[in-house]
């Protein structure tokens, strides 16, 4: 049972979304917390607009979420809300399936007047699936990100990663310790996995 889960709500890849929950993970992860990813846009595009709940990739997906015990939930904004694709995956979740979880929205907009999805979209959809205890979120704009050479998001200025190290403070509060995880065999052969920004 993973720690926290990211749900990722772009469509788009790379994108800005993507480099935000990465440093989440990341972050969580130095703290030893236990990370897993739902990226909405790697689901089965069919089983979602049709609403196919047994759909490996969803059921998978749903489980991940309904177990963690934290979620962080990113999207860019559109048309003054949360994108079509993370519409889809919140309708398929089961009533209730945030209760009791500690929840982080982040949005990533085009200016500040977008910034207020975060409040009047995302949080309400959040709450309806049970969650009380959604924190107050962080809104990142287009000048919060840096831009390699081609134009693809890199990371997160120095400032706008503060600001949003502040809010996984206050999302690793409430779950106190990490779970401690079991000790593996010291003569077993170690993968090393190196996580590719997506």
């Amino acid at each position: 049972m993973p720690d926290i889960v990211t749900v990722g709500g772009s469509p788009a890849s790379p994108s800005r979304c993507a480099t935000t929950l990465g440093h989440v993970r990341r972050s969580m992860a130095g703290r030893g917390f236990t990370t897993d990813a739902v990226e909405v846009r790697d689901l089965d595009a069919q089983g979602l607009v049709w609403a196919s709940f047994d759909e490996p990739t969803i059921r998978t997906a749903i489980d991940a979420v309904q177990e963690a015990r934290a979620l962080v939930v990113a999207t860019p904004v559109y048309k003054a809300a949360y994108s079509g694709v993370l519409k889809l995956f919140l309708d398929l979740l089961p009533p209730g399936s945030l209760a009791d979880k500690p929840v982080l929205p982040v949005t990533t907009a085009g200016s500040l007047a977008h910034c207020l999805a975060l409040d009047y979209a995302l949080k309400p959809v959040l709450a309806a699936l049970g969650a009380r205890h959604i924190l107050q979120g962080v809104c990142l704009l287009d000048s919060d990100f840096e831009y390699g050479p081609d134009g693809a998001v890199v990371a997160l200025n120095p400032a706008s990663a503060e600001r949003l190290h502040q809010a996984i403070d206050a999302l690793a509060q409430p779950l106190g310790k990490p779970h401690p995880q079991p000790q593996s065999d010291p003569l077993a052969p170690v993968a090393i996995l190196e996580e590719v920004p997506a």
